[in-house]
């Protein structure tokens, strides 16, 4: 999968839009919105996360259920727009939607940490925040 670089978010229901991982960044970078990581601790753990990043998990392992603590979270963040990063760019999809129905301006990030899998399952080799050489770090 090939994803063009947007300059300005597109538009989505129930959610101010979606933004290309690069854009994101640019945000990110320039203090303009919050980057949230609503993946789950250990893939933050795991996989690897964005220095920064607001650690919120939308669902959490094992069971994934819904984390209880998600709207105290995304109402201790303040006025800017949220930037929701999942594994895929759906998880995080969810999390934009109920950060609005919060009051937030949430944002979701197209293709997500890993993007999505090829042929073999394999992520990180479709798009992704990783694939695009943005900040990450792994522990």
């Amino acid at each position: 999968m090939t994803q063009r670089a947007l300059t300005q978010p597109e538009p989505a229901q129930g959610y101010a839009g979606d933004v290309s991982p690069q854009l994101a960044w640019q945000w990110v970078s320039s203090g303009r919105a919050v980057l949230v990581d609503v993946r789950t601790d250990a893939e933050r753990e795991w996989v690897g996360f964005v220095p920064d990043a607001v650690a919120l998990a939308w669902k959490q392992w094992p069971g994934m259920a819904l984390n209880p603590h998600f709207d105290a979270g995304v109402q201790s963040l303040g006025e800017r727009p949220l930037l929701m990063l999942c594994r895929s760019g759906v998880r995080s999809i969810a999390a934009a939607k109920r950060a609005t129905e919060l009051g937030a301006t949430a944002y979701n990030i197209l293709e997500g940490f890993e993007g999505d899998p090829d042929e073999q399952a394999h992520r990180a080799l479709r798009g992704g925040w990783k694939l695009r050489g943005l900040p990450w770090r792994q522990n």
